[in-house]
């Protein structure tokens, strides 16, 4: 088994920060704490419109903006934009005294402008928030390169071509016993220059290039393979797949499911395809027929991110699914957080009401498992539960586990 990962470092160099509120007493406590943590090259703004000039020049002056959203002038969600449109690379951190909601929304609305929004915090911010947030900057750092870098069709063409995507494995367990049920397979890209590139760089593209097809079909068929392979050493699991609304347009993949698995050497119940609508359909009655027939050929299917997307009630309703996954924005922190509270109790109560399985996404610390656990979810994955991991880390992970398994899991 691998290494654990270490404990990130900041950069070796000086971290440049920007702070922008409207009140001095603020500045100057998050200033002072700044300088505690060992960060010196600090430029604090009282008015936006001044921090505004200082990036106009030279965005990439500043590693990381510390913005509180209620200001006279150009208040933070307009600060916001101006960051969209200047295309700033930096960290963001959101503080603000209003309500919670707002706070998260604004947040919500940042990343949607794809900034790296580090975190969204209440004031007064505390001295282990901040320390957290260079943390996760410097950790964030590597993905959000490959995230963000802008690759063509015909290299992810050429990608698929030479074979450099291969799959990892996030653990699923059961709640009520810690169990280890399955896993999700997630499918990387080892780029002959970047090294390994997550799917948010890639899928997209996939999709609206009309190759998506030639990344599930092949991903699909070395899950099953591994789903052997684990097989053979003792360790039986299912394996989820990811599947596009836009690979369900050809009518010949329950037959091409069916075939990978017979292949494979596995029973049918070694899959669940995990439906992920991130864009409409493009034909719902060839959807609804191949959805049909999968679950006709007795293939789980799961409805991913439930929540978010295009992921609906209606859905619920017209296609004849397994398993709700209830998407991770929702989980992590939802025992301090009742808007998520409530959400993630609706969703659970709809998958009992409906006989499906619940799998809650996410999962980050032990108030999210303790809160799960007693709300009756049934499955959870999650960095505390494990990160993904090669397919030939499992068994081990698997050992690993028992001990905390015992710990998790009352007497």
């Amino acid at each position: 088994m691998p290494p654990s990962p270490e404990r990130p470092r900041l950069p070796a160099g000086p971290v440049k920060i920007l702070l922008i509120d409207d009140e001095p007493f603020t500045l100057r406590l998050l200033a002072h704490q700044l300088k505690a943590l060992g960060h010196e090259d600090v430029v604090a703004h009282e008015d936006a419109r001044d921090a505004l000039s200082l990036l106009e020049g030279n965005p990439g002056v500043v590693d990381l903006v510390v913005l509180d959203l209620q200001m006279p002038g150009i208040d933070g969600v307009e600060f916001i934009r101006h960051l969209a449109r200047l295309r700033f690379a930096g960290g963001v951190l959101l503080i603000s005294g209003e309500d919670e909601r707002i706070l998260q929304t604004a947040h919500k609305l940042a990343r949607a402008h794809q900034l790296r929004v580090l975190g969204a915090v209440t004031k007064p911010v505390e001295p282990a928030q901040l320390q957290e947030t260079l943390e996760a900057m410097t950790a964030d750092e590597g993905r959000s390169r490959r995230a963000t870098k802008r690759y063509t069709l015909d290299e992810l063409r050429e990608g698929i071509l030479r074979q450099q995507f291969i799959n990892w494995y996030q653990p699923k367990v059961a709640l009520s016993t810690g169990a280890v049920v399955g896993v999700e397979t997630l499918v990387r890209w080892e780029h002959p220059e970047d090294g390994m590139v997550f799917p948010d760089a890639f899928i997209g593209l996939a999709e609206e290039g009309g190759i998506v097809d030639a990344l599930t079909r092949p991903t699909l068929q070395r899950a099953l393979a591994q789903a052997r392979a684990w097989r053979d050493q003792g360790l039986v699991l299912h394996v989820g797949v990811n599947v596009s609304m836009d690979d369900l347009f050809d009518l010949s993949f329950p037959d091409f499911v069916v075939g990978a698995i017979t292949a494979a050497g596995v029973p049918v119940e070694s899959l669940v395809l995990e439906i992920t609508e991130s864009r409409l359909m493009k034909n719902a009655l060839a959807s609804l027929d191949i959805l049909t027939r999968l679950r006709l050929k007795h293939i789980d299917l799961s409805i991913d991110d439930f929540g978010t997307g295009h992921s609906s009630l209606a859905q619920l309703r017209d296609i004849p699914f397994d398993e709700l996954k209830i998407d991770r924005g929702f989980i992590h922190g939802a025992s301090t957080n009742p808007s998520n509270r409530a959400i993630v109790e609706a969703s659970l109560g709809m998958a009992h009401h409906l006989g499906m399985h619940s799998v809650a996404e996410g999962v980050e610390d032990v108030d999210d498992w303790t809160l799960l656990r007693t709300l009756g979810c049934d499955f959870a994955q999650g960095y505390f539960i494990a990160r993904p991991m090669p397919g030939d880390a499992i068994v081990d992970w698997v050992r690993t586990w028992e001990p905390r398994r015992l710990q998790l899991i009352p007497a």
